[in-house]
C-alpha cells in the first residue's frame, strides 16, 4: 500500500536532500522566503511562527530526514545553535526552547498552500544558486511520486521546473486532479521571477501554441517536439528539402546493450506554422541493438524561435 502523503515530508522539502551543506549565512534567507508562506491559522493562540516551524522541517530534511515522524525527533533534538539561528523562543517559565511537535508539523503541512511552500523553496534554492544570477535553459516536466498518495488513493503528480545544467528545481506544483500538466503550464513558470533568454524545453504534450506565445511574451525561448497532434506542422516539416541541408552535428555512443548515431540538422523557415517558430530541427536517431544486430532508425522534429543577437 502506498503511504499516506501526511506521513511523508512534502515534495517542495523533499527535493532539499540533494543539497549541500546550509552554511549559517543562508538561514536568514530561508526564513525569509518560508515567511512568503500564507499562514492559515487563527493568530490567536498560535504558538510557533510559521516560517520558524517549516524552517525547522526544512532543516530535518536536510538532515536526511524521510518521515514527519522522523522530522518530529529530529526537532526535539536540533542543536541549541541552530535553534538560536532560526529563532526559536525560549519559555519564559521553563528553562527550555518552545518547539513544534511531530503532531504540530504534521497539521501545519496538512493545512498550508503546498503551491506557496513550492515557490519559496524554489526561491530559496535559485537564491543559493551558483553562477549566473539566472538560469539559461528549464526543463518543464511532470513526475509521479512513488510511495506518495493522497486521501481517495490519488498519486501525487507533480509538474517541476529544473534547470538543465544544474538540476536544480526552481519551481514546482502539484497538479491537481482536476487540473492536468498543460493547465498548469504557466501558473508553474509565473513561479520564476525572470525567463529573459531562457531556453524552455518540454515534452510533446506541451507543444501548444498558448504555452509558445506565453514564453515569447515573457522574452523566453523554447524547442518543442512535433508529434501527430501538430498535424500540419509536423506534414510541414517533413516536407523540407532535409536531402539538401547540410549535417550540423553527429553524435555517437555505447550504452544498455546497444550503439546509437544521433544527427542533427537545423535549417530556418520564414513561414512555420507556430507561434514565434523560425528554427525547424531534424533529429535522426541510428540505434543497433549490439546483441541481435538489429537496426532501427527514427526520425523527430523540433521548432524552435529565432536565436537571440545576444
Amino acid at each position: 500500500m502506498p503511504a499516506d502523503a501526511p506521513s511523508l515530508t512534502p515534495a517542495a522539502l523533499d527535493q532539499l536532500r540533494k543539497q549541500p551543506q546550509v552554511a549559517p549565512r543562508e538561514v536568514a534567507g530561508l526564513l525569509e522566503r518560508l515567511a512568503e508562506v500564507p499562514d492559515p491559522r487563527d493568530p490567536r493562540g498560535v504558538r510557533h511562527a510559521l516560517a520558524v516551524a517549516l524552517a525547522l522541517t526544512a532543516c530535518a530534511v536536510l538532515a536526511e530526514a524521510t518521515s514527519l515522524l522522523a522530522v518530529g525527533e529530529w526537532i526535539a533534538d536540533a542543536p541549541t545553535h541552530v535553534l538560536e539561528q532560526l529563532g526559536v523562543r525560549s519559555d519564559p517559565v521553563l528553562p527550555k526552547r518552545k518547539l513544534p511537535s511531530e503532531s504540530t508539523v504534521r497539521r501545519l503541512l496538512a493545512r498550508i498552500d503546498g503551491d506557496a511552500l513550492d515557490r519559496a523553496v524554489g526561491g530559496w534554492l535559485a537564491d543559493r544558486r551558483p553562477g549566473p544570477a539566472g538560469p539559461c535553459a528549464l526543463a518543464v516536466d511532470g513526475k509521479s511520486l512513488r510511495g506518495a498518495a493522497k486521501a481517495g488513493g490519488r498519486k501525487v503528480h507533480l509538474l517541476a521546473a529544473m534547470e538543465h545544467a544544474t538540476g536544480l528545481v526552481l519551481a514546482q506544483l502539484d497538479v491537481g486532479e482536476k487540473t492536468n500538466e498543460v493547465t498548469r503550464f504557466q501558473p508553474l513558470l509565473d513561479a520564476v521571477a525572470d525567463l529573459a533568454g531562457v531556453v524552455v524545453t518540454a515534452d510533446a504534450l506541451h507543444t501548444q501554441r498558448e504555452h509558445a506565445a506565453y514564453l515569447l511574451g515573457r522574452q523566453a525561448h523554447y524547442i518543442v517536439i512535433v508529434k501527430g497532434k501538430t498535424k500540419k506542422l509536423r506534414a510541414q516539416l517533413k516536407s523540407l528539402p532535409w536531402k539538401d541541408i547540410p549535417l550540423q552535428g553527429r553524435v555517437a555512443g555505447v550504452g544498455h546493450g546497444r550503439s546509437e548515431i544521433r544527427q542533427i540538422k537545423v535549417a530556418s523557415v520564414n513561414n512555420l506554422l507556430f507561434p514565434g517558430a523560425w528554427q525547424a530541427i531534424q533529429i535522426k536517431r541510428r540505434r543497433t541493438d549490439r546483441k541481435t544486430g538489429k537496426t532501427t532508425v527514427k526520425t523527430a522534429h523540433r521548432v524552435a524561435p529565432r536565436p537571440s543577437d545576444g
